[in-house]
């Protein structure tokens, strides 16, 4: 959560910084800033609100010189307001800071910092450049005095900082929050995200956690300690066309659409590292899949397929909570972690922990390089390119996509599953355009209700959780998703006229005892929606899905109802893209 950018090069800052701040925007939109320096001084702007908002209040653009950093917010410490946004400066307004993460200690060095210093903020980052300023007074370089600053610091963090008395140079670093350096002939970057700066070169190196980085006519990488070491830039193979709209009114309907190719490209993987992993996952005596969020259902799915085709049980625990179960990780362990962003600072502390304790780790990501990446023994990537919007649609099907992969290697059926894989790909391109303007039609009908229930059976019920997770990000409804047989168990209660149960009841083994849960709630006054190959009189509105095998109809069933969440979204006047209170890349716990 929040974004950070540092550029040096041979052209004006602010024109690039803003632009990279736009493709940093899923990070945190409560508020951004930008600071350059020109002739020995700090010229900065920064304010309440998205980019475009803060735009229309300042110049961001006009601010002079070819050095200089930015920051897109989303408030952990204070609150949403201009003062509290970033960068922070110290006295003098000689030194700026941008900074993503929690300092945890931030109190105590405030109270140790205020006799001489004055504090204009709430925020826990405002006690670096103070900091950093303490040590440059003493006789430090700004970058002696960013390596001291970082060792007082606890928490998770990354933070670039500029200084007048250096002005040709930015400096930075970072522990558990990611932070990616980029560089062409001419110019240099350092980022929360590759994407920052995808437009201007694709190769990158990814700073390790107590590394630093020194942007100036070369780039410098040093050690914890302060030494000089080596890193090799590598190229990523993201296009720059991916992360940007082609078009579409939003990313996430952009996004929604790619799902068929997402899938596609999943499936592009190593015969032999999946073996490899099959393997694994078959010998090990233990298996736990730890993710948060939409990766977390995933995962539900994955602990179905890994059950019904490899007769392999494995356990799935939420990320916030696994360090909780760390006592019961061993080397006879293997952990799975999943994640898009591979910076999911609630799973690499678990995984930390499983790794401390002796466990193999796997993990299943989207960004080449990433934290989770770097500490897993065997890594399976998405594939499929950046997801700007922060609810997550197609890299939800890609996680499950890998999954199948997985369960078919270990029943030894890969080639199998792939064609039955590639077979759906176009039923779900076909069952977009059935349902999409009908769709549309069933968000402007139940546009005034605030609470929405999703129930479902086997397979599919963690597709209900997830397609209420998705109406309550975007469209800020209350909504529930939970096995339709735990309706009787409590939640019947809140059923009155009226209320939408979506019914995802595809015509399976579970069926008639899913229609019979929805006479429940019709008896109750609810308004059903039913998702299943065939109308049904209970349902109130229909919603068409393809008609395929059982254990494969998370991929047809959630297309639906990604688009239900979107066009929900819109009806009520919500941006889906960029939710409020939420952020895409969760790296703070």
């Amino acid at each position: 959560m929040c974004g950070i950018i540092g550029y040096v090069g041979d052209t004006a800052a602010a024109p690039i910084l803003l632009k990279a701040l736009r493709n940093l925007e899923y990070r945190g939109y409560d508020s951004a800033g930008i600071a350059t320096i020109h002739n020995g001084k700090v010229s900065a702007e920064k304010d309440v609100g998205k980019i475009d908002q803060v735009c229309g209040k300042h110049d961001l653009e006009k601010l002079p010189g070819n050095v200089g950093i930015g920051h897109v917010r989303w408030a952990t410490h204070g609150d949403v307001t201009q003062v509290n946004a970033h960068p922070h400066f110290d006295c003098k307004g000689e030194i700026a800071v941008v900074h993503n993460g929690i300092v945890e200690n931030y109190r105590e060095l405030r109270t140790r910092l205020e006799p001489k210093h004055r504090f204009v903020s709430q925020t826990d980052t405002e006690v670096i450049p103070h900091l950093i300023e303490e040590y440059m007074d003493a006789g430090a370089t700004l970058e002696q005095a960013v390596l001291q600053t970082s060792r007082q610091l606890k928490g998770c963090y990354a933070f670039a900082a500029v200084c007048v008395k250096e002005p040709d140079r930015v400096v930075a670093t970072r522990r558990e929050s990611p932070l990616v350096v980029g560089a062409n002939s001419h110019r240099a970057f350092i980022a929360s995200d590759a994407l920052a700066f995808l437009q201007e070169t694709n190769r990158v190196v990814f700073l390790e956690d107590g590394e630093f980085v020194i942007l100036g006519k070369t780039v410098t990488f040093l050690d914890q300690d302060g030494k000089p070491i080596k890193k090799e830039f590598k190229e990523v193979d993201w296009k720059w066309d991916q992360a940007t709209k082609q078009g579409y009114d939003y990313y996430m309907m952009k996004e929604i659409l790619e799902e068929p190719q997402a899938i596609r490209q999943a499936m592009m993987q190593d015969r032999k590292l999946l073996l490899e992993m099959g393997i694994g996952i078959l010998r090990s005596r233990q298996v736990v899949i730890t993710a948060c969020g939409t990766s977390r259902f995933a995962a539900l799915i994955g602990r179905y397929l890994f059950s019904r085709l490899a007769g392999k049980f494995c356990d799935v625990i939420m990320g916030s909570e696994f360090q909780y179960f760390s006592d019961s990780i061993d080397r006879n362990t293997l952990v799975i972690a999943v994640s898009q962003s591979g910076e999911t600072a609630d799973v690499i502390q678990g995984v930390k922990r499983a790794k401390e304790n002796g466990a193999q780790v796997y993990s299943i990501v989207n960004t080449v390089g990433s934290t989770l990446a770097r500490m897993a023994d065997r890594v399976l990537y998405l594939n499929c390119g950046p997801e700007i919007g922060v609810a997550a649609t197609k890299t939800f099907v890609s996680q499950l996509t890998l999954f199948y992969l997985l369960a078919f290697t270990m029943e030894n059926r890969l080639d199998d599953g792939i064609q039955q894989l590639l077979d759906i790909c176009p039923l779900i391109e076909q069952n977009v355009k059935q349902n999409n303007k009908g769709l549309q039609v069933l968000a402007q009908k139940t546009r005034d209700r605030n609470d929405f229930y999703y129930i479902a059976r086997g397979i599919n019920f963690a597709i209900a959780a997830e397609g209420a997770l998705k109406m309550k990000e975007i469209s800020y409804i209350h909504a529930e998703g939970m096995p339709a047989g735990e309706l009787k168990h409590g939640t019947l209660a809140l059923v009155d006229h009226g209320t939408p149960i979506v019914v995802v009841a595809p015509d399976d083994y579970t069926y008639d005892e899913t229609i019979a849960n929805a006479h429940e709630t019709k008896a109750r006054g609810a308004f059903v929606i039913g998702l299943s190959e065939e109308t049904n009189p209970i349902f109130d509105a229909w919603i068409p899905i393809p008609d395929v095998d059982e254990i494969f109809q998370p991929l047809v069933t959630v297309v639906p109802l990604q688009l239900l969440a979107y066009y929900s979204a819109l009806a009520r006047g919500r941006d889906p893209d960029k939710p409020r209170n939420l952020a895409k890349s969760v790296t703070v716990l």
